[in-house]
């Protein structure tokens, strides 16, 4: 992911529900299980969690129901108390800041959507989407335009002054989001945003939510138990089961290397070939004849061609840049399965 600075470096991070964690971590033998610690009379919310988030990117967390990606999150912005380990978010460490250090980081820096929608009942989506600014305690009529602006973004406009009871499912989630987007955070937090409309909404959601990161750039962080999701929008997906971190990777290589068995369960199912892009199988060292292909395209995307052609290299482009070529064999392997 480059070299830049993390926004988000959580290393070595436990959460342990129970009498006294702190205690019980302290003389945790290495290796213990997520079963072992229940045994013991403890819940490992998170287990030995290092992961890192660099500015701009979208990491999707994703895993079962009980399988720690809303506790993370949580500790990320510590609404959770870490029990061991670090987090910093743009080089601080966070369970060093004071009570009113931590609320405006929340307030300044932090967006967050929820499954629950959360809207205020009783006001307008305006005064909904303006009502953080009004607990910053920015003037009126700057808050005002500052919610007109996105409430505008998410495309609400001309439902100002509705209430949320008139509003559909997917239109109260664009509230929620517009909400969260006016106090302009730097780093995004979405739990499970969409779990609650209906696919075809779900789905224009999601188009939504990716035209709105071309055009900001947030680093974000996105919890989801959809597979198919996650592969939609994440630049990398952390899989979590029992409090841990399986596997955190680009989708294509989680869906053509995956780590564990519990990862390679997950991704037996998903067409590959819609999954893995040319760049992932361009080799450097390996020289093509011909036309180019585009580093961005899916192996789906390029299925006839693959089929026709009588390549066995086929050179991959990344705009004007060379990428060396891809094995065609390999490529149709994908696209039919290996011979």
């Amino acid at each position: 992911m480059g070299t830049e600075k993390p926004v988000i470096s959580c290393k070595n991070v436990w959460k342990i529900f129970g009498a006294e964690p702190e205690k019980y971590l302290a003389k945790l033998p290495q290796g213990r299980s997520f079963d072992e610690i229940r045994a013991d009379g403890y819940i490992a919310g998170v287990r030995d969690v290092s992961i890192e988030v660099v500015r701009g990117e979208m990491l999707v967390i994703m895993g079962l129901s009980g399988s720690g990606k809303s506790t993370l999150v949580r500790c990320f912005s510590r609404l959770h108390d870490i029990t061991g380990g670090t987090i910093e978010v743009d080089g601080q460490d966070i369970m060093s800041l004071s009570e009113k250090d931590l609320i405006d980081l929340r307030r300044n820096k932090m967006g967050m959507v929820f499954q629950s929608f959360g809207l205020l009942p009783h006001r307008t989506v305006l005064d909904n989407v303006a009502f953080p600014l009004e607990m910053r305690g920015q003037d009126k009529h700057e808050r005002r335009a500052r919610a007109l602006e996105v409430i505008k973004l998410v495309g609400l406009e001309g439902r100002e002054e509705y209430f949320p009871r008139e509003l559909s499912g997917g239109q109260q989630q664009r509230v929620g989001i517009a909400r969260s987007l006016a106090i302009e955070p730097d780093i995004w937090f979405l739990d499970e945003p969409f779990s609650a409309l209906d696919p075809l909404i779900r789905r224009e959601m999601q188009d939504e939510f990716l035209r709105l990161q071309a055009m900001l750039g947030k680093t974000i962080v996105f919890i989801t138990h959809d597979f198919d999701e996650a592969l939609r929008l994440a630049d990398r997906i952390a899989i979590m089961k029992d409090g841990a971190v399986e596997q955190c990777d680009t989708p294509d290589n989680i869906v053509l290397n995956p780590a564990t068995e519990y990862v390679r369960k997950f991704t037996e199912e998903i067409d590959k070939a819609r999954v893995v892009h040319a760049r992932i199988l361009a080799d450097a060292a390996r020289s093509g004849e011909g036309t180019p292909v585009d580093a961005g395209a899916s192996i789906h995307d390029l299925a006839r061609l693959l089929v026709n052609d009588t390549r066995d290299s086929i050179p991959v482009v990344e705009g004007e840049r060379s990428l060396g070529a891809l094995d065609r064999r390999a490529a149709l392997d994908i696209l039919v399965g290996a011979a």
